[in-house]
């Protein structure tokens, strides 16, 4: 049985099309577009699981949510491909980096996003949330100094699951030229085939 993606435009659902390319996996995508005033999810998502978020698939009879679990999940259908490596410092790694992008370094993030949409009552605000976004930034910037990919020597899901804050870091946070390792990285990854299918799978999507 093939898998389905919900898929909303410029969203976290896009690193699941890409997991699904890289690991060669069969898959159709349900699109969906943000509000235009609101740029939330629609409500027929909330149709395909209560919190109404993307990403979600469905399988086998199963809804799954939370993109982290989508990728154990997937990860489980491609007997292993991409996942913890077999070296015990590299898999505490990339099981960190699955926590660590949705539970660190994306909040600021969103944060910040929220802060611009208030105007001029949220410059101050603004202010420290950069900051503190910037700590995650540095920190990130200084792991990546250390070795080719996340996990280690390897790219792995856990390349995959960081994409989607540090393209939105590097449109939100300007960081082109500042923070160069991060900049290469993220060539890196834009320049694979399966990024780019997905992509093509996928529709526009603004951090490309």
């Amino acid at each position: 049985m093939a898998i389905i993606v919900h898929h909303l435009e410029n969203s976290r659902s896009q690193r699941v099309l890409w997991l699904l390319e890289e690991l060669g996996l069969d898959y159709s995508i349900r699109r969906y577009e943000r509000d235009k005033r609101t740029m939330l999810a629609p409500p027929a998502l909330k149709r395909v699981h209560p919190l109404g978020k993307s990403p979600v698939i469905e399988h086998d009879g199963r809804i799954i949510a939370e993109t982290a679990t989508i990728i154990d999940y997937l990860i489980r259908l491609a007997d292993g491909r991409l996942g913890p490596p077999e070296d015990g410092d590299s898999a505490l790694r990339w099981r960190y980096f699955l926590d660590y992008a949705e539970g660190s370094l994306m909040p600021p993030l969103l944060l910040g996003l929220v802060i611009d949409r208030m105007g001029p009552f949220g410059w101050v605000a603004k202010r420290t949330v950069t900051r503190m976004a910037m700590v995650h930034i540095d920190y990130v910037e200084a792991e990546l100094s250390r070795r080719p990919w996340f996990a280690g020597a390897e790219f792995s899901a856990a390349d995959i699951m960081m994409s989607f804050p540090l393209e939105a870091a590097r449109e939100r946070l300007k960081l082109d030229g500042r923070r160069p390792t991060i900049t290469e990285w993220l060539g890196r990854i834009h320049a694979r085939d399966a990024y780019r299918r997905a992509l093509r799978e996928g529709g526009p999507y603004a951090y490309a």
